[in-house]
């Protein structure tokens, strides 16, 4: 699809959205989820264009189609990286780019459903990929469903006062089940065709009706989306945010009927905790690629604004050296998800999952450094991003000559073109959106205490400790360097001499 039939397929739909208290009647002309539905436009014009079909499309091997990499399998080292690429160059564009988390959902899904399937003897996996076919056949984008209100922290979902706040199955029917319950930050929610739904968190067997997974149409009967505006529409400041936003959405069940082909889990509580990690593995990955292309935002706009103010970088130490760090910190993180690509290790299933303490690692990088991003962008440009008047004084006739005055900086750059480049650092960085973005950046695909769990649970540190247990009992520890390079201490075999020299002589 393009993102004209992108537009089109959603009228299709009638979903039960409300935002800012009223309902929404087409969330396609909703002019406050619109910057949203052109960020994930973005994702199916992306993969028309010749220039981005190497990273933007993918081969299929369940079916031999070519698809959008949003709804593949990936199946490769070479997979990852693309999908990485793709990701860090729509963010270029949109900030976020939302339609990836179909494509983290379907692995993750394609992933549990084959351990389930071999352990429990369901047919949960052939449901998923009949139904993946359909989703790719007909270009759709699916949303997520899985942080729950929770309610009580403290409290197991089985324990809670009020059961809705987890989602779980309430009635089997013979064709179905229905769920009911609250999922809490759904992204994309009013602009996309259907929901997988996932649970949160490990479970008990007390909890097991809370172990559910499922796909569910964004019109389900029964389902209600409260929504938030998307970006800053209609705000003249919001240079960025104006255009592209993404909307979250509280999603409330309520006596949801979905057949049994859409149905992934349904009791198998001891498989909670593996579908929701490996779903938080596959989307810390992504992420590393969309703020990658939100840190390039943060570089080209601190770049242009040095120029802008009239002075050149070449010639100033200090602004040279904030904006190698800035280049420094987007960089790091990014090197961790290529190494999370390139050190992946293929499933049961048959797709690959990156590798999780570089995954983790990227995604803690990048939560603990976005206000040093922004701290470096608005120390580079100057207190003029957020004291700069409203833009109806730029087109104000008394007013203008004398704002074009102070806006005057460089002879080679027009006003209003500084002040363009001002208002869209303030909206990256300093704005509601701004402040927005450094939240989902700390808190999206899980808050930095899970990233550290994960990270302290897959490191082989007992594989480093066991280096040292060798180095102990051969006894260097007790030795000087002289004497440890000795035969029979510098490595586990010891050394012996050859029996002859094998370097080869010079002939005479």
């Amino acid at each position: 699809m393009s993102s004209q039939d992108y537009c089109e397929s959603l009228l299709e739909y009638s979903p039960n959205v409300y935002v800012r208290g009223a309902k929404v009647e087409n969330v396609v002309t909703h002019p406050q989820l619109r910057p949203g539905i052109n960020a994930i436009g973005a994702s199916y014009d992306f993969a028309r264009l010749p220039q981005h079909q190497d990273y933007a499309l993918a081969h299929q091997h369940t079916s031999g189609k070519t698809v959008n990499r949003f709804v593949h399998i990936n199946r490769s080292s070479d997979d990852l990286l693309s999908k990485l690429e793709y990701v860090r160059a729509l963010c270029q564009l949109t900030g976020c780019a939302m339609r990836y988390l179909s494509m983290d959902g379907l692995n993750a899904l394609y992933q549990s459903t084959c351990r389930m399937d071999a352990e429990r003897g369901t047919e949960y996996g052939s449901r998923l990929v009949e139904q993946m076919h359909r989703i790719q056949e007909l270009d759709l984008t699916v949303g997520i469903a899985m942080t729950d209100a929770k309610g009580d922290r403290s409290l197991r979902p089985s324990e809670q006062p009020r059961l809705e706040s987890h989602v779980r199955v309430v009635n089997k029917r013979p064709d179905g089940i229905e769920i009911s319950g609250v999922k809490a930050i759904v992204t994309a929610a009013p602009y996309v065709h259907e929901l997988f739904v996932l649970p949160g968190r490990s479970m008990t067997e007390d909890d097991k009706n809370f172990a559910v997974a499922c796909q569910v149409p964004i019109d389900a009967p029964g389902l209600t989306v409260i929504a938030r505006p998307a970006g800053r529409p209609g705000d003249p400041t919001a240079e960025f945010s104006g255009r592209f936003g993404q909307s979250t959405g509280v999603c409330i069940f309520e006596d949801v009927f979905v057949p049994y082909d859409r149905v992934y889990m349904c009791g198998e509580w001891e498989h909670a905790e593996h579908l929701t990690k490996t779903y938080a593995n596959h989307h810390r990955h992504t992420c590393i690629g969309a703020r990658a292309g939100f840190g390039d935002l943060l570089i080209g706009a601190s770049s242009m604004m040095i120029e802008t103010n009239g002075l050149d970088i070449n010639e100033e130490p200090h602004l040279r050296e904030s904006m190698v760090e800035l280049i420094k910190t987007v960089e790091s993180f990014y090197s961790c998800g290529v190494s999370a690509s390139v050190y992946c290790t293929t499933t049961d299933a048959g797709n690959v999952e990156p590798d999780p303490v570089y995954s983790n690692l990227g995604k803690l990088m990048l939560a603990n450094s976005i206000f040093d991003m922004h701290r470096i962008a608005n120390t580079v440009s100057g207190g003029l991003i957020v004291t700069l008047p409203h833009p109806d004084d730029d087109h104000n006739p008394d007013t203008q000559g004398k704002l074009d005055a102070l806006m005057s900086a460089s002879p080679d750059i027009p006003p209003y073109r500084r002040a363009q480049v001002a208002r869209l650092i303030e909206d990256l960085t300093a704005s509601h959106s701004g402040a927005w973005y450094s939240v989902i950046s700390v808190h999206g695909g899980g808050s930095p205490e899970a990233m550290k769990r994960e990270i302290f649970r897959k490191y082989p540190i007992a594989e480093k400790a066991e280096f040292v247990q060798r180095l102990i009992e051969r006894g260097v520890h007790a030795k000087s360097a002289s004497q440890a390079a000795q035969p029979g201490q510098c490595c586990d075999t010891g050394c012996e001499p050859p029996e002859k020299s094998t370097i080869p002589r010079r002939e005479q």
